[in-house]
């Protein structure tokens, strides 16, 4: 059956009709919501009752013991032995009577100013912190009582869970009931923990002042109850700007509860912290741990990560310490014989190189618990000097330009950009073109900022924070570590790290894990992350190796051990020409010297200086403490350990140029020696073009050679002359001699610069002939040779002459024929003498030329020269005089 269809008219009468429907009045719906909440509550309130009585019936019995003592918290090294407990120990307790007014009112108005009127729960102050917590997440705002306090560090976890919460309200009504409000205060004061190992009000007067309670004024009063809110932060030794800014917060309080005036409040406001706080000399340790450096740097991390106050409830604390390398460090700086003077101060971190994890911490000289200040951690301040270089210049320069480390740039005579300061090398030089290899090792400034200049600041910002370094603004000043970067040696030695573990950065930590009473557990560590490519880890090391090596300029061979691959970077900073004025300073002055370096199993950051930066190091064996302090703990922790060699990636390659290409080019078989280096390459990007800068070049031959026998010494004087290539004049050419005796082998006698040389031992009777060779690196000449015979000498025997009247010119006497000069001693033409013919003697008669080598002059042995006048030519076997003359 077919449905009557409808007109227009009626379908939007149908429409109005159920537009009336859906319009109520707003008081039902508002009726409706009430019901709704009423409903919701009731509901809540129920089960929220039912759960709170559920957490409540598994909560722990009261403990007075545990009430009034702080739970001591343990602490473990790497290999999970006790070296450090810390709770109780060395407290001074206070009865309530004995704290003053004062005190009281300070600390009532800072942590629970209704304490007196609640029942162990504040209401007023639990609504707001509900609403904090619905508006922005649970756990951002607390509640917790004085008296919740002192049940929560007595026998509860420390977490934010509802169970601990419940059962922390039910445990705060049952310490009500049980004990007066001055003894849940007493508690509270004599157990808080107000500094790493400080607990108590009490104790701490003592720590920071020097003082009684009864002694403290009313600034140092609301200082000390502004600590327990964050105890290391506000430590007034190690930062009291924040303890000042705290304590001013608790004297606003103290005015607005109506507990001092307005007045008051102001006075205490102009005390200045440092003029309360005890000096650095008059600060006692606290307690007798071992490792008080290490253990100092573990109080801060758990401050930083919120378990500060968990030291309260008594947890265990598994650390990264080696005792060994802690040992040694100590042992090295509590040696007044490793440092140059009495005062000069020293901060160390030993890190190891793959994990983060820290092995070792040199607070200071005969460092002390708790004295305030430990150079290694706190040392946030001090400018880094060149360590700076290869973490914001050569680096990003390799990671980002894939620049070689045979790049070449020019140290010349430059001003920063936008500015007439002149940038300045440590010795007042310029030393032109040189590879960015030659220039980081031996730390020379103007290369450095034109490199960052390359790489840009908002570049170079980036890559060091992959390495932990956070700042607002990169200058170029930063890029010698003169600008506004800071960082502690722990931080440095973690940057550092990255180059060593292939570019893998790890957030230093001294803590692998934290277990809470209750069981549960904490991780503490790093997650590695890839800061920069393996090629820009490795090419960074490898230029790092040269700054420990014995090359020209290095800065860091005081540092090298023998035997372990290690690679590090020097630092100094300078004064400002208002610092000279100011502090009135020697020329030689600088603030600050450093040193950092790693293999891959540890990495070491060194900072040594003095406590005021007025104060400056004025000698070179002041400077270079770090790299001997680097040497001897390096040393000494690398014994008996395997320390495996840096070792170059696939990512990188190796490629021999020639200095002074742009852009670089190979360097050809005719590339001068000292132009030849052999540098690394990001593998793709290496030249193949081949250098035809130099052409090949030829010696000739030394001319002009000559030999001289000296019969008094027995030797023989070579000289000789040379001439350089046209066009290479400047060459470096040494000439190798070489000498052959009779017909033995020839033998290299020795290799000079002159050009001449005496030989000596020439013994008579034997033929001598000498070469002489012109060498420039791989180049030799054709040799220039020269032979002589070195005659015995024979002793005529004396002749009586008889009686002769015709001893005188006659043909049969005994006389002297002059013809040749000769001695005819014959008798006559016929005698047995030596007429001038055929004499031994040294006449010039023309029938001796047969005699004679050609080309030479015969002087009896003392004399065989080469004319000059024709080309030298190639050595021949000498001739036996003896045939000769047969």
């Amino acid at each position: 059956m077919t449905e009557k269809r409808r007109t227009r008219e009626e379908l939007k009468r149908e429409r109005e009709q159920q537009k009336k429907k859906l319009k109520k009045p707003a008081s039902s719906w508002i009726k409706r919501i009430i019901v709704t909440i009423l409903i919701i509550g009731v509901v809540g309130l129920l089960g929220g009752a039912g759960l709170f009585a559920y957490y409540a019936s598994s909560a722990p019995e009261l403990d007075e013991e545990l009430l009034k003592d702080p739970i001591s918290s343990e602490f473990y090294d790497k290999n999970g032995e006790l070296f450090a407990k810390i709770g109780a120990e060395d407290r001074k307790y206070v009865e309530y009577d004995d704290i003053p007014q004062e005190m009281i009112d300070a600390i009532l108005a800072t942590e629970d100013s209704r304490f007196f009127d609640h029942f162990g729960l504040d209401i007023w102050r639990l609504g707001s912190a509900v609403i904090a917590n619905v508006t922005q997440g649970f756990g951002a705002q607390g509640a917790s009582t004085i008296t919740q306090q002192v049940v929560k560090n007595s026998f509860l976890s420390n977490d934010k869970k509802l169970k601990r919460k419940a059962q922390e309200a039910w445990l705060a009504i049952q310490l009500e009931k049980h004990y007066s409000k001055e003894e849940i205060f007493e508690m509270y004061f004599n157990k808080v923990l107000m500094s790493g190992r400080v607990y108590g009000f009490g104790t701490a007067a003592e720590y920071f002042f020097g003082k009684e309670l009864d002694e403290l004024e009313l600034d140092e009063m609301a200082l000390l109850a502004g600590i327990p809110q964050s105890p290391n932060n506000y430590n007034p030794f190690k930062n009291p700007d924040r303890a000042k800014a705290r304590r001013d917060l608790v004297l606003d309080l103290m005015v607005q509860h109506e507990k001092i005036t307005e007045e008051q409040a102001a006075e205490a406001k102009k005390v200045e912290i440092a003029s309360r706080i005890l000096p650095e000399e008059e600060r006692q340790t606290v307690t007798g741990t071992k490792y008080d450096a290490f253990l100092d740097v573990v109080l801060e991390e758990l401050e930083e990560n919120g378990d500060g106050e968990a030291l309260a409830e008594g947890i265990k604390v598994y650390t990264t310490l080696d005792p060994n390398a802690q040992s040694v460090v100590e042992g090295i700086m509590n040696d007044p014989e490793n440092f140059p003077t009495e005062d000069i101060q020293s901060g160390v971190s030993v890190i190891d190189t793959k994990t983060g994890e820290i092995r070792a911490i040199g607070g200071g000289r005969n460092y002390g618990a708790e004295r305030g200040w430990n150079y290694a951690d706190d040392l946030k301040d001090r400018q880094p000097g060149s360590t700076m270089k290869p973490l914001l210049d050569y680096g990003p320069a390799i990671e980002n330009l894939k620049w070689s480390t045979g790049q070449t740039i020019v140290d010349e005579r430059m001003t920063y950009s936008n500015s007439d300061k002149v940038i300045t090398n440590w010795d007042n030089k310029y030393l032109g073109t040189m590879t960015v290899r030659e220039a980081l090792y031996q730390s020379r400034n103007v290369p450095a900022v034109k490199t960052l200049q390359e790489v840009g600041t908002d570049t170079a910002k980036e890559f060091i924070g992959k390495l932990g370094i956070e700042t607002e603004d990169v200058y170029e000043s930063d890029a010698i570590g003169g600008g506004a970067i800071y960082m502690s040696p722990i931080q440095m030695a973690a940057a550092y790290a990255a180059f060593g573990n292939n570019g893998v950065y790890n957030e230093p930590t001294a803590i692998k894990e934290v277990e809470y009473r209750d069981g549960s557990k904490k991780s503490y560590k790093s997650q590695p992350e890839v800061a920069m490519s393996d090629y820009t880890a490795y090419m960074v090391t490898d230029i790092l190796r040269d700054v420990l090596s014995d090359k020209p300029g290095a800065s860091g061979s005081a540092a090298a051990v023998p035997g372990l691959d290690i690679a590090g970077k020097t630092g100094t900073t300078n004064y400002s020409a208002e610092d000279f004025d100011k502090f009135d300073l020697p020329s030689s002055s600088v603030p600050d010297s450093w040193f950092a370096g790693y293999t891959t199993n540890y990495s070491i950051a060194i900072w040594s200086g003095y406590a005021q930066r007025s104060e400056p190091i004025t000698t070179w064996d002041e400077r270079r403490l770090p790299q001997r302090l680097f040497k001897s703990i390096m040393g000494q922790i690398s014994d008996d350990v395997e320390t495996a060699k840096f070792k170059k990636p696939s990512s990188v390659v190796e490629v021999t140029i020639e200095v002074g290409t742009n852009p670089l080019q190979l360097a050809s078989e005719y590339t001068p020696k000292e132009l030849r280096r052999t540098e690394l390459f990001v593998k793709g990007t290496e030249p193949s073009q081949v250098s035809e800068k130099y052409e090949e070049i030829e010696l000739d031959a030394p001319t002009k050679l000559q030999a001289k026998y000296n019969d008094e010494g027995s030797t023989v004087d070579l000289t000789w002359d040379f001439k350089a290539p046209k066009g290479n004049e400047d060459m470096d050419i040494s000439f190798e001699v070489s000498m052959t005796v009779d017909q033995e082998q020839p033998v290299v006698v020795n290799t000079t610069s002159d050009k001449q040389i005496q030989i000596p031992n020439i013994e008579p009777g034997r033929n001598y002939t000498f070469s002489v060779v012109a060498v420039s690196d791989d180049i030799r000449s054709k040799p220039a040779t020269v032979s002589i015979f070195i005659e015995n000498k024979i002793e005529e025997p004396e002749v009586e002459n008889p009686e002769n009247p015709n001893n005188g010119n006659g043909e049969n006497g005994n006389g002297n024929e002059n013809n040749g000069n000769g001695n005819n001693n014959g008798n006559g033409n016929n005698g047995n003498g030596n007429n001038g013919n055929n004499g031994n003697g040294n006449g010039d008669d023309d029938n001796l030329d047969d005699l004679i080598i050609p080309g030479e002059e015969d002087n009896g042995g003392e004399d065989v020269t080469d004319n000059g006048d024709s080309e030298i030519e190639a050595p021949t076997e000498p001739t036996d005089p003896t045939e000769t003359q047969q």
